[in-house]
């Protein structure tokens, strides 16, 4: 099997066809139940009699995610143009708190950035002219 870059650019970047529209439902849903896992995290009953279903549900996003921004990489013609781009950074960000928490004993709290992670929604839904509202998200978030 070969690596088709114009097909796999146009999946993931385009959402006019129905790949791609099925691709952007499937990662909306994949995004929106990391956040949801993120936060049923905080409540302390549930991370305490659900801790090992979490760690692995987070791992399992991380992996995943992981996997979709390598993949956008290597679609793009200018890898380092997508790499530095506004999204870019989110979706780098979105993932690194949990390699992180590998790597650095104690930034367990950085975990809360993966809230970043709805800001992908918005570029999936094409909304990019909203980040004004996007940020009032996070913030809240």
């Amino acid at each position: 099997m070969t690596f088709n870059r114009d097909l796999i650019h146009e999946i993931i970047f385009e959402a006019d066809t129905k790949a791609g529209k099925f691709f952007d439902v499937c990662l909306i849903w994949a995004i929106l139940a990391s956040v949801i896992v993120a936060t049923l995290e905080t409540v302390p009953s549930l991370a305490k009699e659900f801790k090992s279903l979490f760690y692995i549900l987070e791992w399992a996003f991380t992996i995943l995610f992981t996997f979709e921004y390598i993949v956008r990489i290597l679609a793009v013609k200018k890898p380092s143009k997508y790499i530095f781009s506004f999204f870019g950074m989110i979706d780098l960000l979105s993932i690194l708190p949990t390699y992180l928490s590998i790597l650095l004993p104690g930034t367990q709290s950085l975990i809360v950035i993966r809230s970043i992670r709805l800001l992908r929604v918005f570029r999936v839904l094409k909304l990019a002219r909203h980040l004004g509202e996007a940020r009032v998200l996070v913030t809240a978030l």
